[in-house]
C-alpha cells in the first residue's frame, strides 16, 4: 500500500513561472505527474522579478536566515494547482533578468550569495522551521543551484531523505574558497569529502557527496558520468557512490506535444491518420519559401547551435547533403560563428536549406509536425527532448549513441525491423563521415514508403508521458 508521501521539490526554474531551459520544463511536469498519483507536493524556488503567473501570490510567513529576513510567499502552478513556496527576498532577487544573468546577459555577481541563501531557506522549510506547519520526507534538489540543501540538511538531527538530480554535468556552481567564507557555511563541510573542490566551493559536489540518492534524466548518462569524458572533474565522486546513482528518463509534456491535438500546427493527425501528416510538410514549405514537393525528403533541426549539439558536424556535412536531392531546415540560436555559415548555406542554396535564427513555438511545432527526419547528432545529451517529440510526431530522428538519446531512439537494423521496435537512426562516433552514412541510411529507407510508414507507428505509439517517469521516482523514494 502506497502512503502519500511529502516531497518538497527544490528548483532554480519551474515553468510556466520562468524557464531558461529543460530544467524548468521538467520541474513544471514532474511534480505534477506525483500530484496526479496522490502524492503532497510542494515546489519551492526563489522569488524572481520576471516570474510570470496568472495565479494569486499570497504572504505565508517571515524567517531569519544567516542575518536576512526571508519572506516566504505561495502562489500555485497555473493550470494544475501544485502549491509553489516563493523565496522572497527583494535585495537579491527583485531585478530584471532570469536566475542566471541579468538583463544584460552578464552572470550575477552575487550568484553564490543568492542560490546559498535559497539553499538556507530550502533546508529551515525542510525541517518545519519556517512556520508552515509541514514537514516532507523527502527532498528533491535539481542541480547545482540547490546543492548546499543536502550538505546543510547532512548537518541536521532527524532530517528528512534527500535526493538530488544532475539534469547537465557541466554546470556546476563553481566559487572561489573567499566566497565560502563570506558565506558564512558550516566550517565541517569545507573538505575534500565534502563541498570543496581543488580549493574552491562547488554546489554540485555538495549535493553528489551528501545526497541520500544520485538521479540523473538518463540511465546511459549515468553511466557516463563516471567517465573523465562526461563527469568534469567529479567522475571518482560519481564511480565512489555510484550504488547511490541512477538514472530515469525524462518523460514530455504529453498535451502541449501532441500530434492528435497541437494548434501549433494546421492539420492534426495519429499513427492511425498518417497521410494527414503531410499537410504540415506543405505548409512548412511554404512558410519557409522552400519549393513543394510532397516526395522530397525534408530535414529538420531545432537546436541552440553550439559545439556539444554536433552544429560543426552538420556543416561538415552540408556539401555532401546538398548533393542528394532534399530540403533542411533549421530554427535555433548561438554560436555567431554558425548562425553565419548557416546563412551563407541558405543564400547559396535558396531552394533546399532555410535557416531561421531565434526561438518560435509556433515553428518549432510545425518543423516536429512537418518534417520527415529530425537532426540531433550531439555530442553529449544528458536526456534530450527533440528526439522523443520528433517521434511522437512521425519524424525520424537521426542521433548518436549518447546519453538520453541512446536510451530513447532504438536503431534501424535487419533485427529492430522484423520485430516493430526501430524508430529512428542512431550513430557512434561525433564524427561528420558517421553522421553521413546515418543520413544516407535514412535516405535510402525514405524511397521505400511502407517500411517507412511502419517505423513512424513503432515511434507514434511508444508510451513518453510523464507517468512512468513519476513511478519510477515514486520506487525510488520508497526505497529511502
Amino acid at each position: 500500500m502506497n502512503i502519500t508521501k511529502k516531497i518538497l521539490f527544490v528548483t532554480s526554474e519551474v515553468h510556466p513561472l520562468i524557464k531558461t531551459g529543460g530544467l524548468a520544463d521538467i520541474s513544471g511536469s514532474l511534480p505534477k505527474a506525483l500530484a496526479e498519483l496522490g502524492e503532497d507536493v510542494r515546489i519551492i524556488m526563489p522569488n524572481y522579478q520576471a516570474i510570470k503567473t496568472t495565479e494569486d501570490i499570497r504572504y505565508l510567513s517571515t524567517i531569519h536566515v544567516n542575518n536576512c529576513a526571508v519572506n516566504i510567499l505561495e502562489t500555485k502552478l497555473p493550470g494544475n494547482g501544485v502549491i509553489v513556496w516563493l523565496v522572497d527576498f527583494p535585495a537579491f532577487f527583485n531585478f530584471p533578468g532570469n536566475p542566471y544573468v541579468d538583463e544584460h546577459g552578464k552572470p550575477w555577481a552575487n550568484s553564490a550569495e543568492r542560490f546559498a541563501l535559497f539553499c538556507r531557506v530550502a533546508v529551515e522549510v525542510a525541517m518545519n522551521r519556517s512556520y508552515l506547519d509541514w514537514k516532507p520526507d523527502i527532498v528533491h534538489c535539481n542541480d547545482w543551484q540547490s546543492g548546499l540543501v543536502p550538505a546543510l540538511l547532512s548537518l541536521e538531527y532527524s532530517r528528512p531523505a534527500t535526493v538530488f538530480t544532475i539534469h547537465n554535468m557541466a554546470y556546476q556552481g563553481i566559487f572561489p574558497r573567499t566566497t565560502y567564507q563570506s558565506l558564512n557555511l558550516p566550517g565541517q563541510l569545507w573538505n575534500p569529502g565534502g563541498v570543496e573542490f581543488h580549493d574552491m566551493l562547488s554546489f554540485l559536489k555538495g549535493g553528489l557527496i551528501f545526497a541520500d540518492r544520485i538521479t540523473t534524466v538518463s540511465p546511459t548518462y549515468a553511466k557516463e558520468i563516471q567517465t573523465a569524458e562526461f563527469g568534469y572533474g567529479l567522475e571518482g565522486v560519481l564511480s565512489h557512490r555510484k550504488h547511490f546513482l541512477s538514472g530515469i528518463t525524462n518523460g514530455i509534456d504529453c498535451d502541449h506535444w501532441n500530434p492528435e491535438t497541437d494548434s501549433n500546427i494546421v492539420q492534426t493527425y495519429s499513427h492511425t491518420t498518417l497521410a494527414k501528416k503531410l499537410a504540415n510538410k506543405t505548409a512548412l514549405q511554404e512558410r519557409l519559401s522552400l519549393p513543394v514537393d510532397k516526395n522530397i525528403p525534408l530535414f529538420g533541426l531545432i537546436s541552440r547551435l553550439v559545439e556539444q549539439k554536433g552544429i560543426d558536424l552538420i556543416l561538415e556535412c552540408l556539401p555532401e547533403m546538398l548533393s542528394h536531392p532534399l530540403q533542411f531546415v533549421l530554427l535555433g540560436s548561438g554560436n555567431k560563428g554558425y548562425e553565419q555559415r548557416l546563412h551563407n548555406f541558405a543564400e547559396a542554396h535558396p531552394d533546399k536549406i532555410s535557416i531561421t535564427i531565434g526561438y518560435d513555438e509556433t515553428l518549432a511545432h510545425l518543423i516536429e509536425a512537418g518534417s520527415d527526419i529530425f537532426l540531433m547528432p550531439s555530442r553529449f545529451e544528458p536526456c534530450g527532448l527533440n528526439q522523443i517529440y520528433s517521434q511522437r510526431y512521425g519524424t525520424l530522428p537521426i542521433v548518436r549513441k549518447t546519453g538520453g538519446l541512446a536510451d530513447t531512439v532504438i536503431d534501424t537494423l535487419p533485427e529492430t525491423l522484423s520485430n516493430n521496435t526501430a524508430t529512428g537512426f542512431v550513430f557512434n562516433e561525433a564524427n561528420a563521415g558517421t553522421l553521413m552514412e546515418a543520413i544516407k541510411r535514412s535516405l535510402i529507407l525514405y524511397g521505400h514508403p511502407k517500411t517507412w510508414k511502419q517505423l513512424q507507428i513503432n515511434g507514434m505509439k511508444r508510451d513518453y508521458s510523464w507517468n512512468k517517469s513519476a513511478h519510477q521516482y515514486l520506487t525510488l523514494y520508497n526505497h529511502l
